[in-house]
């Protein structure tokens, strides 16, 4: 591992542990955020001081999920990459996320923006796979640190309302031939309009000495675009990603979150193209889960 990645993880890892989990108004926060200021804290009424753990991207449990075309001989374009024996994977499985993030620095850089760390970790779990022992497929962790800048600029009919960037690693924890990972400078831009929320990410990959998967970009793409609406208590979004070089490929994730019942909503999501996790980012397929979300964008 890089001392890039060991920084970022060390220092998720750090901020994190300052606050524990079980807070008793952890509740209060795994809550469907209907504004970019209350969710990044840009407005001062929305402002609530460091070091409180919060939701950042959406945290759900889905306990079907079926593919098209499990991936189970996983390659690379470095050869030491590239599995040589095939694995026997059920075509569903259970997928769930956890997120959280936590403001280290409010009013930094002379009072223009905050620093937030922040943690995501998605799990695709062969449960229902009794010879492959219920393992694991795929674990991606995902430790960022975020500069974030508050602005209200008039656009079209909404406001941009925030810009910054991240300092992101990503990778899944395996060993040769399985292992996966990436470090990016991800930038960001977030306009809000009513209901309609967007975020646009471009993204540059940074170098690695031994790059375990070449052509990432040249799959996933070289940024994201979040597009989600609001309707009373009902959730729609969509991230997509898009590589520059090719229209054959990247991916789309459609999500549709409906009310169960207090923070509890169901949740139902589609997926198509490439790059679904890290070990699947050269790997095509058309995805479809049903699950509970706890907390969304």
């Amino acid at each position: 591992m890089s001392n890039f990645c060991k920084f970022l993880l060390s220092t998720v890892f750090l901020f994190c542990g300052y606050q524990s989990i079980f807070s008793q108004n952890i509740l209060d926060n795994l809550i469907i955020k209907k504004t970019l200021s209350q969710d990044w804290e840009l407005d001062s009424v929305d402002k609530k001081g460091t070091f409180k753990l919060v939701s950042y991207k959406p945290i759900y449990v889905t306990a079907g999920r079926w593919t098209s075309k499990p991936n189970v001989l996983p390659y690379s374009e470095n050869p030491d990459y590239s599995a040589t024996e095939i694995d026997d994977y059920n075509k569903y499985e259970a997928k769930f996320q956890i997120s959280f993030k936590t403001k280290i620095l409010q009013s930094a850089f002379f009072g223009l923006g905050d620093i937030w760390v922040g943690y995501t970790q998605k799990a695709h779990w062969q449960v229902y796979n009794k010879k492959f022992s219920r393992a694991f497929r795929e674990l991606n962790y995902e430790p960022e640190i975020i500069f974030n800048f508050p602005l209200k600029t008039k656009l079209f009919t909404g406001n941009i309302r925030t810009v910054g960037f991240a300092l992101n690693h990503q990778s899944n924890g395996k060993d040769l031939p399985n292992s996966r990972s990436w470090n990016r400078i991800i930038f960001n831009i977030g306009y809000e309009s009513d209901d309609w929320i967007v975020n646009f990410k471009p993204w540059i990959r940074l170098k690695d000495e031994d790059d375990e998967n070449p052509e990432i970009t040249k799959y996933i793409g070289d940024s994201e675009l979040y597009v989600g609406y609001h309707y009373l208590k009902h959730e729609f979004y969509a991230i997509a990603t898009h590589p520059l070089t090719s229209l054959e490929k990247g991916g789309i994730q459609l999500n549709y979150v409906f009310p169960i019942k207090g923070h509890i909503r169901g949740h139902a999501q589609f997926f198509h193209g490439y790059g679904e996790t890290l070990l699947d980012y050269n790997h095509k397929q058309t995805t479809l889960g049903i699950g509970i979300s706890f907390a969304n964008w």
